[in-house]
C-alpha cells in the first residue's frame, strides 16, 4: 500500500512542527512529508529577529531550532527557495517554482497544511521600495537589513509603526548607535494598549532618546538621485532618514489561500475548526500566523501573529494528520515585549475591545513594585484591570514597568483562560517572598481594587 502524501507550505514554526509530529506518529513507509520553504531558513524564531539586529543574539544561527539538514535528516523531503505558487483543491496538488533553477511543477497530496505565515504591511506609497526601506518578518529580512546598516554612511533611523515590531526595533537601532525617530499614526505607542498605559511607554522612549511622534501618518519616503532613502515625509512634516524600518505591523499571508476559494475571516486570515483544519475541507489543515484564531474573552476571531501559537497549532495539526488527536480551543491575547528595561504585557481585552464586543466594564490602575518596597532594587509597575460589570469576571489586564513586571501578567491569562472573577483573582495563593514580590502581589493589589470599584459601580 503506498504511502499517504503529506504536503506543507511553510517551513518555519506551524509547517515544520506539524512536519515532526506527524513524523513522530508515522513513518515514511506510512506518510511521506514534503515541505516547500521560499526561504533559506527553517524553524527559527522571528521574534528574536530584533534583538539580533541589536546586538543582543550574535549569531543568527542562534535564532534557529533546527535546520533543513535535520528535517531532512528525519526523512522530511524539504524543498528550501522553493514556493509554492498554486494550490489546486480540486486535484489535490500545489504548483511549486524552484527560486534557484526557474523550474515549475506540480506535486500531489493527500492531505494539505497551509503555513504560509505573515507579511509585513508594506502601503503602497511612494518610495516605499527603494533601497534602505526594510521589512523585519524573516531571517532573511533580518540579514538584508544588517547587511545595508553596514553600507549605511549616515546614523539616522526613521522606524515606522509603534506597535512590538516598531518599539523592538527603535530599540535594536539605539543599541546600534542610530538617532531613532518613531512614526506613530496613532494616538500613543503600543496600540495594543489603552491610550493611558502607552503614554508611559511614550515617556520611556522619550527618556532614551529616542523621538516619538503621534498622530503621524507617512505619504512617501523620500529617495536620493542614487534611488536610497533620504527621508520620510507625513502629514504634517519631514524627516531625515539614512535608514528605514518597517513596523507596521503584519497581515495574514493567504493569497495563495484566496485564490484557492479556501474560507478567510473578517481579518483575512484562514478559518479553521478546533482541529485547525480548514472549515469545509476534510483534508486540508492550516495553523500558524496565516489563520485567525477564536478570542476567548470577546468570543470571536483575532489575528495574531506569534510563535508561541503557530507551535501550538503545528503540534495540533501534526496529531491530526499523524493519525493522534488535538484541539486547538482559542487564545486570552496575551502578549509581552520590552524597550530597553521597561517591560510592557497586556492580556485579554482593551477597554475599546469590550465596547466593541458590547461589554459593560469598569476599570481600576493600580501603582506597585517588583518587590517588597524595602528590599533592594524595588522597581515601580502599573497595573491597569478591567472586569465585566455586575458579573465582575475578569476581561483584561494591562502591565508597564520595570524588572519583573511583564511576566505577571500569566497570571492573569490563566485567570481569564478559567473565566475567573477579580473577586476570585483576590484569594490567589501566589507566591511570596520580599526579594520576589510585596506581600500582596500588584495583580492581586489590581484585583482588590477592582472588587471596590464594581461594588461602587453597582450602588450608583
Amino acid at each position: 500500500m503506498a504511502a499517504e502524501r503529506l504536503v506543507i507550505i511553510g517551513g518555519d514554526a506551524a509547517g515544520m512542527s506539524a512536519a515532526s509530529q506527524a513524523r513522530r506518529l508515522k513513518g515514511p513507509d506510512e506518510l511521506s512529508i514534503t515541505a516547500f520553504e521560499r526561504g533559506h531558513f527553517t524553524s527559527y524564531s522571528a521574534c528574536g529577529i530584533p534583538y539580533w539586529v541589536g546586538g543582543d543574539v550574535t549569531d543568527r544561527d542562534d535564532l534557529i531550532a533546527r535546520t533543513p539538514e535535520e528535517h531532512r535528516a528525519r526523512d522530511i523531503d524539504l524543498r528550501t527557495r522553493t514556493e509554492v505558487t498554486a494550490i489546486d483543491v480540486a486535484g489535490r496538488r500545489v504548483r511549486a517554482l524552484d527560486r534557484e533553477s526557474g523550474e515549475t511543477y506540480w506535486t500531489g497530496f493527500d492531505k494539505l497544511v497551509i503555513a504560509t505565515g505573515a507579511r509585513p504591511v508594506r502601503p503602497r506609497l511612494p518610495g516605499m521600495d527603494a533601497a534602505g526601506v526594510h521589512g523585519v518578518q524573516t531571517l532573511d529580512d533580518g540579514q538584508a537589513l544588517l547587511d545595508s546598516l553596514d553600507r549605511t554612511e549616515g546614523r539616522r533611523a526613521v522606524v515606522v509603526g509603534a506597535g512590538y515590531i516598531g518599539v523592538e526595533m527603535a530599540e535594536a537601532m539605539l543599541k546600534r548607535g542610530f538617532e531613532v525617530t518613531v512614526l506613530n499614526r496613532g494616538e500613543q505607542p503600543m496600540a495594543t494598549l489603552d491610550p493611558d498605559m502607552g503614554r508611559m511607554v511614550h515617556d520611556a522612549m522619550d527618556g532614551l532618546g529616542i523621538t516619538t511622534v503621534n498622530g503621524a501618518a507617512v505619504t512617501a519616503i523620500r529617495t536620493g538621485d542614487d534611488g536610497r532613502v533620504t527621508g520620510v515625509v507625513t502629514d504634517g512634516a519631514s524627516y531625515p532618514a539614512d535608514i528605514v524600518v518597517l513596523g507596521i505591523g503584519v497581515e495574514p499571508e493567504t493569497a495563495l489561500a484566496r485564490e484557492a476559494g479556501l474560507p478567510l475571516g473578517p481579518h483575512g486570515g484562514l478559518l479553521t475548526d478546533l482541529a485547525m483544519r480548514v472549515q469545509g475541507h476534510e483534508n486540508i489543515w492550516a495553523g500558524g500566523d496565516c489563520v485567525e484564531v477564536l478570542d476567548l474573552v470577546a468570543g470571536r476571531t483575532r489575528h495574531i501573529a506569534l510563535g508561541t501559537h503557530a507551535n501550538k497549532h503545528g503540534q495540533v495539526i501534526g496529531s491530526n494528520v499523524g493519525g493522534g488527536y488535538g484541539t486547538f480551543p482559542g487564545v486570552v491575547g496575551t502578549a509581552v515585549s520590552k524597550v530597553c528595561d521597561l517591560e510592557i504585557a497586556r492580556t485579554g481585552l482593551r477597554e475599546k475591545d469590550a465596547r466593541a464586543v458590547g461589554l459593560r466594564y469598569v476599570t481600576a490602575t493600580i501603582e506597585s513594585t517588583s518587590r517588597a518596597g524595602y528590599y533592594p532594587d524595588a522597581r515601580p509597575m502599573t497595573v491597569k484591570m478591567l472586569a465585566e460589570y455586575r458579573t465582575g469576571r475578569l476581561l483584561g489586564v494591562q502591565i508597564v514597568g520595570r524588572e519583573g513586571a511583564g511576566k505577571r501578567v500569566d497570571v492573569a491569562a490563566v485567570a481569564l483562560t478559567a473565566r475567573m472573577t477579580v473577586e476570585q483573582m483576590t484569594a490567589l495563593d501566589l507566591g511570596y517572598a520580599p526579594p520576589f514580590s510585596p506581600v500582596w502581589d500588584p495583580v492581586l493589589v489590581a484585583a482588590r481594587k477592582t472588587v471596590s470599584v464594581l461594588r461602587k459601580a453597582g450602588t450608583d
